[in-house]
């Protein structure tokens, strides 16, 4: 069963939309993935102030 024209143009203007996202690229993805470090790095000071220092120097 092959597509008719209609459902053709559709998948063409679909096609064009995807290459537009591609082609700006995963900028969604780097921010998710800065926010998740962020949220690491201030979850590992937290520890280290709060829990490591007040403890002082163990013997």
């Amino acid at each position: 069963m092959t597509p008719t024209g209609r459902q053709d143009a559709h998948f063409d203007d679909e096609d064009r939309r995807v290459d537009e996202i591609v082609r700006r690229g995963p900028s969604g993805t780097f921010a998710v993935a800065g926010v998740a470090t962020a949220i690491v790095v201030a979850i590992y000071f937290i520890f280290y102030i709060f829990a490591y220092l007040p403890r002082g120097a163990v013997q």
